[in-house]
């Protein structure tokens, strides 16, 4: 009889292992591992966000991820990329002005990273210091796609500057320098760091000017997106007092932008480049100015909201990067191993003790039987069939784990009072 007890222990013991079973297999479904290999949109070719995918793939090949750069118009490209569900982009770069999360809504940053200067050299030995003064002339304003295009638009628009009375040239990058060097166009808007090789040629050729914007201020107010920035007089090259003066320019800030379904340890990955690479003083960057969650524009990811506000997750600064998932795997599955065994333990003494009972209450049936049928008339075939029974009734009382009950007690008390009058009756 209590064999088929402990087959119904076993098959609950069975249910639950099938459980944990099902949740491992839902959990490998919701909690995937990461991808091994990730495609990052830059710019065209020596661009500045090329370099900046070249830097992160550098530090994110350290954890076991290989980056792939795609190469870009630019930041309007890239948000349409990181858009698109089909394009395999998922993280990319981009300027602030460009788009933002109404446009976009399937794009969310990591924060901003560092000052995109915006530079306007041009040709010729008149100091220009307003943009208006450009009126007429052909302009390189930046490959089509790119960001530096729309930024370029927009503040040549305030001073009513456009393609109907002027050439804007889509060139950006070493074509838009070599073009201004060959008197193709006479100025350039273009967008690097003011280490960039090209920044670095157009300062050394004493043919070519950099624009000291005047009216900086007043740009900063219109298109908010804009920031100040002044290049100090020297910093460029201190020895040959390059620029020889303070210069005025615009830049907006740039950022670090993903698409919402990208696995969350690879935004931790990025993060922490993003914490390598940019948090040290640049030209116009103070040290731990960058990155920053601070965005305008695009809702910035919670993890990374987290991840600026307490550092890196314990699993991530006690384990290596592949192990995290199967880490948080065994935590998932241990919690709801929990959420299940933990009230089937606090249940289970009651259940048992049940159990128990129940199996008592049968064997006094049994016992109550036999006393029954001892105030009948018996033939001695019966009284030995009764007193086997009664003997089979005292060795399940045996085995049962109650010898210290109140309920065993009685039952005691009720088996000798049984076993005496057996005895009589047989004498």
């Amino acid at each position: 009889m209590l064999g088929s007890g402990w087959l119904g222990l076993l098959k609950g013991l069975a249910a639950i292992l099938c459980i944990l079973g099902i949740v491992s297999l839902a959990l490998i479904y919701f909690i995937p591992a990461p991808p091994s290999t990730i495609l990052i949109a830059t710019s065209q070719p020596g661009g500045g966000y090329e370099f900046l995918g070249q830097r992160y793939r550098t530090i994110l090949a350290r954890k076991g991820v290989k980056v792939e750069l795609l190469h870009t118009g630019g930041s309007a490209e890239n948000i349409k990329l990181l858009e698109d569900v089909n394009s395999g982009v998922k993280i990319g770069f981009t300027q602030g002005g460009i788009s933002n999360s109404e446009q976009a809504p399937n794009v969310m940053s990591l924060g901003r990273i560092n000052y995109q200067p915006f530079w306007i050299f041009y040709r010729g030995t008149e100091k220009l210091d307003k943009i208006r003064q450009l009126s007429g002339a052909s302009i390189a304003v930046g490959a089509e796609g790119s960001g530096t295009q729309v930024a370029a638009k927009q503040i040549f628009g305030l001073s009513d500057i456009n393609s109907d009375n002027s050439k804007f040239s889509p060139l950006g990058g070493q074509p838009a320098v070599k073009a201004l060097q060959d008197g193709t166009v006479d100025a350039a808007f273009l967008a690097y760091s003011a280490n960039a090789p090209v920044i670095k040629t157009l300062f050394n050729d004493p043919n070519i000017h950099l624009m000291n914007i005047s009216q900086t201020e007043a740009l900063t107010k219109i298109l908010p997106y804009l920031v100040q920035l002044k290049l100090p007089q020297g910093v460029i090259n201190f020895g040959g007092s390059v620029p020889l003066t303070d210069v005025s320019l615009v830049g907006t800030t740039n950022a670090v932008i993903v698409r919402k379904d990208l696995h969350p340890q690879i935004i931790y990955l990025l993060l922490q480049a993003m914490v390598e690479e940019h948090k040290k003083a640049g030209l116009f960057e103070r040290a731990e100015e960058f990155p920053a969650p601070l965005d305008s524009e695009f809702v910035v990811a919670e993890s990374a909201i987290d991840f600026y506000k307490n550092g890196s997750s314990f699993l991530y600064r006690s384990l290596p990067f592949w192990m995290v998932t199967h880490v948080q795997r065994l935590i998932a599955v241990l919690l709801a191993a929990a959420a299940i065994v933990i009230p089937i333990f606090n249940f289970a003494p009651k259940l048992y003790q049940g159990f128990l009972q129940s199996r008592m209450r049968k064997l006094y049936r049994r016992l109550r039987v036999i006393e029954n049928e001892m105030e009948t008339h018996l033939t001695e075939d019966q009284m030995a069939a009764l007193r086997s029974d009664f003997e089979n009734i005292v060795r399940m009382a045996r085995i049962l784990p109650m010898r210290h009950s109140d309920l065993f007690f009685d039952f005691n008390r009720h088996i000798e009072s049984t076993r005496s009058r057996l005895t009589k009756v047989n004498t």
